[in-house]
């Protein structure tokens, strides 16, 4: 059995970290900066951030460090940034909480993406948390039990939203390869891809103000690059169970953000959307069974001649 103190702090490290992550729209609305712009910025200063923190802490120089390895953080790292870019603009688009609760269908996403590539059984179990999970997806978007015509910017933000859950989905696949490195350098790999990725669009003439610069600067530095090395320290001591449930401190924390900064309040559809995918998520991570498994007879014994 584990050392509870070292848990303690593992669990306080991990919650610290996604409280972090989840006030990351605040920052993305508070900046005014397009989707764009904020991911370049995002991918260059946490890229700074990470290599000092892994020079510093001896993780760099990685000689581990492989051509596939580099491949395969790559396609991670393509994935996650075009992954960043759309949950902006999703959130743009619609609202904090809504996004935030759309990109975290995530699980159901790798479950399906790995049953068609690798042809992994879905159970029946994992099949109705899944039915679940997406009329969640249905109530949480807000169109469920909309009146009149819907809006085309918010038809455009939900798309956007679950493009981008998808594309995380696909960094979570990729990342399956990565998992003997560690975490850091996976995230610097990522953000640098992010940075090759991103530049090319962006418009370095445009004229950006000292308070937007403060914002994505606490995006590259503390929601990404202290909030990644914070859970990354902490997964190796967390419990499979404790780690799906603190999974949700994001999104609860980026709806508490959305309320208190911007009055945005879910509605009683969006809630339920919400709890319908918490309850899913946690279904299928944790291996919940409404329906028991069906009984394998044991071989018949053959009679011995007498």
């Amino acid at each position: 059995m584990g050392d509870p103190v070292m848990f303690d702090r593992a669990a306080l490290r991990l919650t610290l970290g996604l409280v972090l992550i989840g006030t990351v729209g605040a920052a993305v609305v508070a900046s005014g900066l397009d989707p764009i712009t904020i991911v370049f910025w995002r991918s260059a200063i946490a890229t700074l951030f990470l290599l000092v923190w892994c020079f510093a802490t001896g993780i760099l120089p990685d000689r581990t460090l492989t051509l596939r390895n580099l491949a395969l953080g790559a396609v991670a790292g393509t994935s996650l940034v075009m992954s960043w870019a759309a949950f902006f603009g999703g959130i743009m688009l619609t609202s904090i909480s809504t996004a935030t609760i759309l990109f975290h269908i995530q699980p159901f996403l790798i479950l399906l993406i790995s049953a068609a590539i690798w042809k992994e059984r879905v159970s029946l179990n994992q099949t109705i948390w899944l039915a679940g999970a997406f009329a969640g997806v249905v109530l949480a978007s807000g169109l469920s039990l909309s009146s009149g015509e819907v809006d085309p910017d918010w038809l455009l933000g939900i798309g956007i939203t679950l493009g981008g859950a998808f594309f995380y989905a696909i960094t979570a696949i990729a990342g399956k390869g990565l998992a003997g490195q560690r975490g850091e350098i996976t995230t610097l790999c990522q953000t640098v891809v992010g940075i090759i990725v991103f530049a090319p669009f962006v418009d370095f003439s445009q004229d950006i103000t000292l308070p937007s610069w403060g914002w994505v600067a606490m995006v590259g530095v503390l929601q990404t690059g202290v909030a990644w090395v914070l859970i990354y320290s902490a997964y190796p001591y967390v419990s499979t169970p404790v780690l799906a449930v603190l999974s949700f401190v994001n999104p609860l924390t980026a709806i508490m953000t959305d309320w208190l900064f911007f009055d945005h309040l879910l509605g009683w559809p969006q809630a339920l959307g919400m709890v319908l995918i918490v309850i899913g998520t946690l279904g299928i991570k944790l291996d919940w069974r409404l329906v028991p498994a069906p009984r394998v007879s044991p071989p018949a014994t053959p009679s011995a001649n007498r």
